[in-house]
């Protein structure tokens, strides 16, 4: 979240983050037509933001409008005031909410380093020279070199951010830059700072954003970007946002946060860690009948692992309801999950007091269980710097460094060497595959996190799950590794089918990915997949979320990109709650397909837990719970069911598959292996099936969780001994 409070004034110099002192404004050969401007003149006072903050006073704004009538100057005057009492917000060169055409420059090197490249944090491919490069690059090395936004209406402008170059082959930024603004792009004046026309420091490397607020916010229809100086060794390069509040004419005025982009009344905002903990409550405390707070263990610094469990029956799990997961802020910088997460929670609870039928079908019929923020760590990092001012990867990691989304246990190739090895193929597991033994140790690079949702999925049975990312617009599902270590190449799992569909059903809801018309975020068009691809046929990802959980557990899971942005700004959450709502329900809905059921015991009526469901013609089998309820997903069709528990003969059954995202209940009775028929297999010197990787997988399960303890413990003394110093 953008959260620099923007001071205006005459007397102020600009501030720019990054750097210790406030960087001082040189004096320059100005390179720009002047032109006659009328200031408009604002009375001085203080003005506060909502959270209380003192905003600098406001002495003068300036347009290069010409305001002829002394009743337009009064109502651009009101409109001006107005919106310098708000923190101006991006105009949307991340967020492309600004178009292609409304970038121009003065000159570019190639296509692929024209102006529409010249957004903040855009990625470019491992290839340079393609059309889908890093920035905006001016062909020519001068002062004369400009970037130009066509806001399209009148626009307080306030600021600017800007970055260098994306590459691994080169190092390009401009390290100065003056800013110039026009009503017509014909006549432009420059940014003023006092007497002498500003120059701003811009940046020491590609990456870091760095701002600049100006001392005289100005009222245009245009800004340009002027680049005077760049990196020796490079050349003019650049990518940027703007800051501005639209003006929407004489007689309105313009405020962001009423422009909510939502009827829904949700907390549209960014939320930090303590900000969060206050939310769950809230919505604890409004629908206690089907909310409950839990955690599911801590991050390395100590925060909490919260999770909002919703179901008509907080607490237990019920016979015969599938549970549901969503998982938010793996890496903490993507903080637009973690947002739709909290913004989720609270429709669920306002629509189920309203009697929403749908609403209260889903919480009656599913064990709803939302993780905002799998890393807390990363994301207090990014967001005290501020959505705009985060980069692309500040708060990723774990406070130790580690990318959770690779840091479960690479069960894959695990899988894929056991079966080259194999005389036959079958016997090998293909489903609850047990982690390494390495994994278990205390010496493994495991992430506190990881420990901790690794635990919670052995701890319920979850049917179906989506992990929420952020900076690019598409859906991925398993595998997302590759086999033999290939860059990339698609992988499918033996439900491939099924992961499509799960895959489809979130994009063709989305309002922006099922948007025909809409540019690709970087350089991946991922319109020709209809917005769904294989993850491993993307990038290949060894230990990922979605995989561990397919491999060690019941739970289909799918990686959803949420947005261009990773961490958009406030003023775009109530549109991204709309771009992703019905989509987010729907997924959830997806859990009551397929088939399920109870294998009990033929003679107790006894649940029996751990049985193994297999289905013809699908070489991944799925194991029933505790109470020996189980849910397999499956497309619409007819499928042979076999059912097996150790100790007791197989069962067939033969279960049909509507296309109504409502289960086909096949349920199984096991009989016992008789004694005579156990009898007979020692006779023969053979020995009685045992499920011995399911208690392989029980045994390093608890060597985890012992391990889990004693770091945990570890680091809570060094926690307490590093405190004790401080005092």
């Amino acid at each position: 979240m953008f959260r620099q409070v923007v001071g205006i004034s005459l007397a102020v110099l600009v501030y720019f983050v990054d750097i210790s002192v406030p960087f001082k404004n040189e004096t320059v050969e100005s390179n720009v037509t002047n032109a006659d401007t009328k200031s408009i003149f604002i009375s001085s006072r203080n003005h506060f933001t909502d959270d209380g903050t003192e905003l600098a006073t406001v002495d003068k704004i300036k347009t290069p409008w010409n305001v002829s009538d002394t009743q337009d100057v009064e109502s651009v005057k009101t409109n001006v005031e107005y919106a310098t009492n708000r923190d101006c917000p991006p105009v949307g060169l991340e967020s492309l909410r600004v178009s292609d055409y409304q970038l121009q420059a003065s000159s570019s090197l190639n296509i692929g380093l024209g102006p529409h490249r010249g957004r903040l944090n855009i990625q470019s491919g491992l290839e340079d020279g393609d059309e889908y490069d890093g920035a905006w690059c001016a062909d020519l090395e001068d002062q004369e070199q400009w970037l130009q936004l066509d806001a399209l209406r009148a626009t307080l402008f306030t600021g600017v951010i800007l970055q260098g170059r994306n590459s691994i082959w080169r190092l390009d930024w401009v390290s100065t830059y003056k800013v110039q603004f026009s009503n017509d792009s014909v006549i432009w004046i420059p940014c003023m700072n006092g007497s002498q026309e500003a120059v701003f420091v811009g940046n020491q490397d590609q990456e870091t954003p760095v701002l600049a607020l100006f001392p005289e916010p100005t009222v245009a229809q245009y800004i340009r970007i002027n680049p005077q100086s760049w990196f020796k060794n490079g050349t003019i390069c650049l990518r940027a946002e703007i800051l501005g509040c639209p003006l929407s004419g004489p007689d309105h005025e313009y405020n962001w946060k009423s422009e909510r982009g939502s009827t829904d009344k949700l907390d549209f905002r960014h939320h930090n860690y303590n900000e969060m903990r206050k939310l769950l409550k809230a919505v604890n405390d409004e629908c206690p009948d089907i909310t409950r707070i839990y955690t599911i263990g801590k991050s390395y610094t100590g925060l909490k692992l919260y999770v909002m469990e919703i179901s008509d029956n907080p607490g237990k799990h019920e016979l015969g309801e599938p549970e549901f997961r969503y998982v938010a802020g793996m890496h903490g910088n993507e903080a637009l999950g973690r947002e739709l997460m909290l913004n989720l929670m609270q429709y669920i609870c306002h629509e189920y007091k309203r009697d929403n039928q749908r609403i209260m079908q889903l919480v009656k019929d599913t064990r709803i269980h939302l993780l905002p923020s799998m890393n807390p760590d990363g994301y207090e990092v990014a967001y005290e710097k501020g959505s705009e001012l985060s980069g692309w990867s500040l708060g990723r990691y774990s406070f130790e460094g580690i990318d959770l989304n690779h840091n479960f246990p690479d069960l894959n190739n695990i899988m894929w060497d056991a079966q080259e090895l194999a005389t036959n193929k079958k016997s090998v597991s293909n489903h609850y595959i047990p982690m390494p033994e390495y994994y278990t140790t205390t010496n493994a690079t495991v992430a506190s996190e990881t420990r901790a949702v690794i635990s919670w999925m052995q701890d319920i049975p979850f049917v179906l799950s989506a992990n929420l990312h952020g900076g690019e617009l598409v859906v991925t599902y398993p595998f997302d590794c590759t086999r033999d270590w290939i860059p990339r190449q698609d992988t499918p799992t033996e439900d491939n089918d099924f992961f499509r569909w799960l895959a489809a059903v979130y994009a063709s809801a989305n309002l922006v990915m099922a948007n025909p018309d809409r540019r690709i975020c970087h350089y991946e068009d991922f319109q020709q997949h209809k917005n769904i691809i294989n993850g491993a046929d993307w990038h290949t990802v060894p230990g990922s979320m979605n995989d561990f959980s397919y491999l060690h557990t019941n739970c289909f899971e799918v990686t959803v990109e949420l947005s261009c942005d990773k961490f958009p700004h406030a003023s775009e959450l109530p549109t991204e709650w709309e771009n992703n709502k019905e989509s987010l329900i729907l997924y959830m809905e997806q859990v009551h397909r397929g088939i399920k059921g109870v294998i009990r015991d033929k003679d107790t009526k006894e649940g029996i837990a751990n049985g193994i469901i297999k289905v013809a013609g699908l070489d991944h089998d799925i194991r029933s719970a505790a109470d020996g309820d189980y849910w397999r997903l499956l497309n619409p069709g007819e499928y042979k069911v076999i059912v097996w528990a150790e100790g007791y003969l197989p069962l067939v059954r033969r279960c049909s598959v509507g296309s109504e995202a409502q289960p086909t209940i096949c349920n199984f009775s096991l009989t016992k292996t008789p004694r005579e028929r156990i009898k007979q297999i020692l006779a023969r010197g053979s020995k009685m099936p045992r499920d011995e990787m399911l208690r392989i997988r029980a045994l390093r399960m608890r060597k985890l969780r012992v391990s889990t303890k004693i770091l945990n413990r570890r680091r809570e003394e060094q926690q307490r001994h590093a405190k004790a110093r401080t005092k």
